[in-house]
């Protein structure tokens, strides 16, 4: 793994969706209608309320709050999923995020810039 497209594809994500799963938990949704809002299987719902995926990187208390609220909207049919977690998605990108997950789970440069330069 050695680009940050792959960093993304197996930590950010995973991540996300979990956190996404735990929020829209949090707001009362059942199992099964989780599993229908972010497209994915009951199964793979369980797995990640569990912590048997997405739990290899923490966010900070500032993102979760913002994907709380986010699933409240969704909750409550204000937002759509696939917007929200692209909104987020994005803030992850602007902040930087993803070099810190990078350097740590690549053998990538502390000075890296090839996503900003």
């Amino acid at each position: 793994m050695d680009t940050p497209q792959e960093v993304e594809v197996w930590f950010v994500l995973p991540a996300l969706r979990r956190q996404y799963v735990v929020a829209l938990k949090k707001e009362g949704l059942k199992q099964k209608d989780i599993a229908k809002v972010v497209n994915l299987t009951e199964a793979a719902v369980s797995q990640y309320l569990k912590k048997k995926r997405g739990d290899v990187i923490k966010f900070k208390d500032e993102v979760l709050k913002e994907i709380q609220a986010s699933a409240k909207k969704i909750a409550s049919k204000e937002a759509e999923y696939r917007k929200e977690f692209q909104i987020i998605l994005k803030k992850l990108k602007q902040s930087r995020f993803i070099c810190t997950v990078c350097h740590d789970h690549t053998k990538a440069d502390k000075e890296c810039e090839i996503c900003y330069g």
